[in-house]
């Protein structure tokens, strides 16, 4: 069994960077709130025996040898980059736990066929660059230059955020993992959703990963004066966008599976005594089935295109990411079934609807994920919170599915 207490420590210790005076946590990428997280994470790898590194793209690695060190690798971790105000949990559970299960491995002198490593990915969230997954995509090989153009709303790109933080953005490529060279990717998670808790279960067995859809919708009207335009000679972009906000809400509750979400907003110029003449809002549009995902996406892009048109604006959509739904491993599934029968808790299969590292994954190996309940749901706000005893429940099923995986052949 896990260490409770030192994982439970290590998460409130690493929770106190990029802490904001109202509780919750702003920690993004290739920032000094990162790098002060990442010296404290290598620390703690050093101590649990793990041979520590950074990839070319920023992920942090520690190393657990196996008696076959060329065999291929199983991987576990998760990220710690936030959201803007953000919990303690969502990326540092995945994270800390890795770390602690290698170190109950070394202190129990324990050793595994498969190497280990325990990794945080770069920048999962895409809070900052309203681009994610940048680490995980770099080991995938998923990345290129061209998307390290991407800009945070000071106008800074990915690529200038690498060379500050003292990466070549022109060596990501070294990242790269080899297909064959990783055995298996697995992550604990928090669930950021009631269903755990609605069933008094302390953890789940990922079956799959709705595919997120990322949209930017750019609204083109007409600035005017506020009391000097007539309610009939106007081109408010703000109101056209509202009525499309409107049609994303009703089509994504339609499916009873697919969860729409506006969650950027931008108006021009912003005067008060000014009609809007410009708007940008982001579409986050989720499903497990692809396809019932993209015939929303299809009906609110025709909607929308049909309301501007009757209001005399203009409508540029942009693609900003999108990604397939992902399944989970059935060997993992089975592995992490029998790891909650050993330690005594009732195993319980559930889809995730949030989107993870592992999604970028999966054409390079096989991918699983455990979560643990979540207090009322609530993730990416600083009421965030899992117990202690919820947390070595997650991490010790994450323990003996680890085991096994890396001593399976």
């Amino acid at each position: 069994m896990i260490n409770q207490d030192r994982l439970w420590n290590r998460l409130m210790e690493l929770g106190s960077i990029g802490k904001q005076e109202s509780g919750g946590i702003t920690r993004l990428s290739f920032t000094e709130n990162e790098r002060k997280a990442k010296k404290l994470l290598s620390s703690y790898m050093n101590e649990a025996g793990l041979k520590v590194y950074e990839d070319t793209v920023g992920n942090l690695i520690g190393r657990k040898e196996g008696i076959n060190q060329d065999a291929p690798v199983v991987l576990v971790g998760s990220h710690i980059d936030s959201v803007y105000n953000g919990g303690n949990f969502d990326g540092p559970l995945g994270v800390l736990s890795g770390i602690e299960i290698l170190q109950t491995m070394n202190e129990q002198g324990i050793t595994t066929v498969h190497p280990i490593e325990v990794i945080v990915f770069t920048d999962e969230e895409g809070a900052r660059f309203s681009f994610g997954m940048i680490g995980s995509r770099g080991i995938a090989g998923t990345l290129t230059l061209e998307e390290l153009q991407n800009k945070d709303q000071q106008g800074i790109t990915v690529a200038e955020a690498m060379s500050e933080a003292g990466y070549d953005p022109l060596l990501i490529e070294q990242s790269v993992r080899s297909i064959g060279s990783v055995k298996a990717y697995v992550e604990l998670h928090i669930e950021q959703g009631k269903v755990l808790e609605n069933d008094n279960l302390s953890v789940g067995i990922v079956t799959g990963i709705s595919g997120p859809l990322w949209l930017k919708f750019i609204i083109e009207g007409k600035a005017g004066h506020a009391g000097a335009t007539p309610m009939n000679d106007r081109n408010d972009a703000l109101v056209a966008a509202s009525q499309i906000i409107q049609l994303i809400e009703t089509e994504s509750a339609k499916t009873g599976t697919t969860v729409g979400t506006v969650g950027q907003l931008q108006l021009f110029p912003g005067g008060i005594n000014i009609i809007p003449g410009k708007v940008e809002f982001t579409l986050d549009l989720r499903d497990v089935n692809e396809s019932i995902r993209d015939e929303v996406e299809n009906r609110i892009v025709a909607g929308a295109k049909i309301l501007c048109e009757q209001r005399g604006v203009g409508l540029q959509i942009e693609d900003l990411q999108r990604i397939a739904p992902t399944l989970c491993s059935n060997e993992i599934q089975d592995l992490a079934k029998l790891a909650c029968e050993t330690i005594g808790v009732e195993p319980f299969f559930l889809p995730s609807g949030a989107g993870h590292d592992c999604m970028q994954l999966t054409n390079l190996c096989p991918i699983g994920m455990l979560f643990i309940r979540s207090k009322d749901g609530i993730s990416h706000n600083p009421a965030e919170w899992s117990s202690k005893e919820d947390c070595a429940d997650g991490a010790n099923v994450l323990y003996h599915t680890v085991l096994q995986l890396s001593n399976n052949e």
